[in-house]
C-alpha cells in the first residue's frame, strides 16, 4: 500500500470558501509552493494544501512525481502512481473538509502543474473549479488521455514563459488550444521568462483564483 502523501498547510481565515491544492515542481517539496498562496489568495478566504510529491530520484534532490525520459512524456508506472496517491489524497480532503471538488481549484509549477492537468481532465475524477497551471503541459501518456466531457464548468488558467528552456512555451501554446478546443474556459498569459513564476502574472492569477471560488461575501 502507498504510504499517505506529505502535506503543509497555509492557515485559512475564518470558514474557508474554498480549497486551494498545490503540486511542487521536480525536485523541491511542499514548502515551495507555500508562499504563493499568501499573494494569490491574499485575504486568506481559501484553505490551501501544498503536497510532496511520491518520488525521490538517484542523483536528485527533492521530490517528484513521476520519472521523466523525455519531455511532455511522463513515464507511466510512476505517472499512474502519482494519479493514484494524488486521488486518495484529494478525496480525502474532500471528505474531512466538507469542501467539493466544485470549490476546489487544482495548482502547480512545472512537473506539478502536469499533474494538476492529470487530475483535472482524468475521466474517472470528479469535475473541479479550476486548474492553475504555471509552465507545465498536459502529458501524453499511453494509456491516458485527458477527458473534457462534463468538465465544461472547469476554468483553467495558464501562464508560460517564452524564454522557458526546460519545457519550452509550444508545450503552455499546446495546452491552452487543447483545452480551448475541448470547450474549456482558459485564460492564458504568456511573458519574457524562463522556468519561473513571473511576478507580473500573480495579481492576474489571484483575480482568476477569486472569480473562479469566489468568497461569496
Amino acid at each position: 500500500m502507498t504510504p499517505p502523501l506529505v502535506t503543509v498547510e497555509r492557515p485559512v481565515a475564518g470558514d474557508p470558501a474554498g480549497l486551494l491544492v498545490l503540486h511542487h515542481g521536480r525536485g523541491t517539496d511542499e514548502n515551495d509552493l507555500l508562499g504563493l498562496a499568501d499573494v494569490i489568495d491574499p485575504a486568506g478566504q481559501l484553505r490551501v494544501v501544498s503536497v510532496r510529491g511520491p518520488l525521490q530520484v538517484p542523483g536528485w534532490p527533492g521530490f517528484h512525481w513521476y520519472l521523466v525520459s523525455r519531455v511532455g512524456y511522463p513515464e507511466r508506472a510512476s505517472f499512474d502512481g502519482a494519479r493514484e496517491a494524488l486521488a486518495e489524497l484529494h478525496d480525502g480532503l474532500w471528505e474531512e473538509s466538507g469542501i467539493g471538488p466544485e470549490q476546489t481549484v487544482l495548482g502547480g509549477f512545472s512537473m506539478g502543474a502536469v499533474m494538476s492537468h492529470a487530475m483535472a481532465w482524468s475521466e474517472e475524477r470528479p469535475a473541479v473549479a479550476g486548474v492553475l497551471a504555471f509552465s507545465g503541459f498536459v502529458p501524453t501518456v499511453s494509456g491516458w488521455r485527458p477527458s473534457f466531457e462534463g468538465r465544461e464548468g472547469t476554468k483553467a488558467f495558464i501562464a508560460h514563459g517564452d524564454a522557458d528552456p526546460v519545457i519550452e512555451i509550444g508545450f503552455g501554446r499546446a495546452a491552452r488550444d487543447l483545452l480551448v478546443a475541448g470547450g474549456i474556459d482558459v485564460t492564458y498569459r504568456e511573458s519574457s521568462v524562463v522556468h519561473a513564476i513571473d511576478p507580473a502574472t500573480v495579481p492576474i492569477a489571484a483575480e482568476w483564483l477569486a472569480a473562479t471560488v469566489p468568497s461569496g461575501d
